[in-house]
């Protein structure tokens, strides 16, 4: 379970970096607002998930999906170059959060 709240505050923590991005620093209402619930939501979810995990592993997944996340929605969203080199260092993020998932279910 708290592996899934860690997932999903990753998520959310790429919905609050692309709502910050909508935001135009702040100007527009509706992206702020959304930028507050999954801001809000992600540090929730987070904060539950290092009631168990180790500081330092929870830390690295929920960064790593939120920029791995981002990065891909930059990619399919908002037209950012999908070059192979970018591709692969996105999936290196992506497989070193999943390592430390693995390495930490012992």
């Amino acid at each position: 379970m708290v592996w899934i709240a860690l997932t999903l505050a990753g998520f959310l923590e790429t919905g609050f970096v692309l709502a910050l991005k909508a935001s135009d620093g702040f100007t527009r209402l509706l992206p702020s607002l959304a930028f507050l619930l999954c801001a809000a939501g992600s540090f929730g979810l987070l904060t539950l998930a290092l009631k168990t995990l180790p500081a330092g592993t929870a830390y690295a997944v929920w960064t790593g999906i939120g920029a791995g996340g981002t990065a891909l929605a930059g990619i399919l969203l908002l037209g950012e170059p999908a070059e192979a080199l970018r591709l692969a260092c996105i999936g290196a993020i992506v497989a070193g959060a999943v390592g430390l998932q693995f390495a930490s279910a012992h």
